[in-house]
């Protein structure tokens, strides 16, 4: 089985947020300072663009298992990504109420911040931090 190439480095999230645009850089560093009030951890780099807050390890029914940060996003070129690995299905009203998005099975794609409501996605990350560490206890 392949190993997961999305681990923590020892990359400084700083200096990654120098390579990325100035607007999104700011909208990022907005997000960080929402993750680490969330997490009370400070930003670690997962792989070469996705910053990260704490770690779960997570197991799929085909076995495949590895390790994800528990709140993280990537601050991409087209949108924020912002990473809900456990899906979304617990988010329909806050999602109603979020804004112009996007969403997949795991992703939720915002174009620029000051198109949602940014308490509605605040709610939404300190949902799924205390839903990542109620499935630890």
């Amino acid at each position: 089985m392949a190993e997961n190439k999305t681990k923590p480095t020892d990359a400084a999230v700083e200096e990654f947020l120098l390579s990325v645009a100035p607007k999104r850089a700011e909208e990022a560093k907005e997000l960080i300072g929402v993750m680490e009030e969330i997490s009370s951890l400070p930003p670690v780099m997962w792989g070469p663009s996705i910053i990260g807050f704490g770690s779960t390890h997570y197991r799929y029914a085909t076995g495949r298992e590895g390790d994800m940060p528990t709140l993280g996003f990537s601050p991409r070129k087209t949108s924020l990504t912002i990473y809900f690995s456990e899906g979304f299905s617990m988010y329909e009203d806050e999602l109603e109420k979020l804004g112009k998005h996007k969403t997949s099975v795991s992703c939720l794609y915002i174009n620029k911040l000051e198109d949602i409501d940014r308490g509605v996605l605040k709610e939404m990350l300190q949902r799924s931090w205390c839903h990542w560490r109620e499935e630890k206890a």
